[in-house]
């Protein structure tokens, strides 16, 4: 099961059962068996696929907000959290260590409406205590792939 997870995450979860089973030597029905188990368990929670959206027409502007936030008695920062992950724009929510309790992934078309969702959602919550807001500048590697820079075997800009 485990090989299974880490050829799956490896490979994005693009590929496909037939070749798992070769890679591993063992039949595509067990295979396909285990990929639907992982499923049902919510071990595999989902697939992805990764953009460079600085190579089509398309405007994202992504942010990362640190939320200081006061812990619900008896719930922790569960009820928080499922407060704020609710809303279409937050694509990440994480619980951190250190100055801040809660790390929040959000994209917006301009750097104005994320700040507003900042200042109109998050900041007015009765737990959040303080925010602080970084904007992604430019990426160069997400969920281990690495972003090739212009000029290296770049791709032109397609129009969605």
């Amino acid at each position: 099961m485990d090989s299974i997870l880490k050829i799956l995450d490896k490979e994005q979860g693009k590929i496909d059962v037939a070749r798992i089973s070769a890679m591993l030597g063992i039949p595509e029905a067990e295979v396909a068996a285990k990929i639907d188990e992982l499923e049902k368990n919510h071990i595999i929670v989902g697939y992805k696929t990764i953009v460079n959206w600085e190579k089509t027409d398309r405007d994202v502007v992504t942010a990362l907000i640190d939320l200081r936030v006061t812990p619900q008695r008896g719930e922790g920062f569960d009820k928080v959290a499922e407060r704020i992950y609710r809303y279409p724009q937050v694509s990440s929510l994480y619980l951190m260590s250190g100055a801040y309790d809660l790390s929040v992934m959000i994209e917006g078309k301009t750097m104005k409406e994320v700040a507003l969702f900042v200042a109109q959602k998050l900041a007015p919550m009765e737990s959040v205590i303080s925010t602080a807001t970084h904007f992604v500048l430019k990426k160069y590697k997400e969920e281990g792939v690495i972003f090739k820079p212009e000029g290296k075997d770049s791709r032109q800009v397609i129009t969605l």
